[in-house]
């Protein structure tokens, strides 16, 4: 999970990710979502929205072993949903996953 998150901190810092609701349901919208990542403490409701929005953009959705707060320790931004939006940092996180 070490590895995921400094992942995901890269992408960040490169504004490569959507977290968030909004930002992460804009990505899938739009077609630029490579990844799709929940927390295991995300609301019900959100699992099914984005299990949904997922299969429609048709893009990898993954449970992650992780809360908001590991999210918010690694990149700053606290949210329970997240697209990587680039297909290299993607290729990357899908193995470890």
């Amino acid at each position: 999970m070490e590895k995921i998150l400094s992942y995901l901190g890269l992408a960040r810092a490169a504004n490569l990710c959507s977290f968030g609701h909004d930002a992460a349901k804009a990505s899938l919208r739009d077609g630029k979502a490579r990844l799709c990542f929940l927390c295991e403490d995300a609301s019900p409701r959100l699992v099914e929205e984005f299990t949904y929005l997922a299969a429609q953009a048709r893009v990898p959705l993954h449970c992650l072993a992780l809360t908001a707060q590991d999210i918010k320790h690694a990149t700053q931004y606290k949210a329970a949903v997240i697209t990587v939006n680039d297909k290299g940092f993607a290729a990357k996180i899908e193995p470890l996953l």
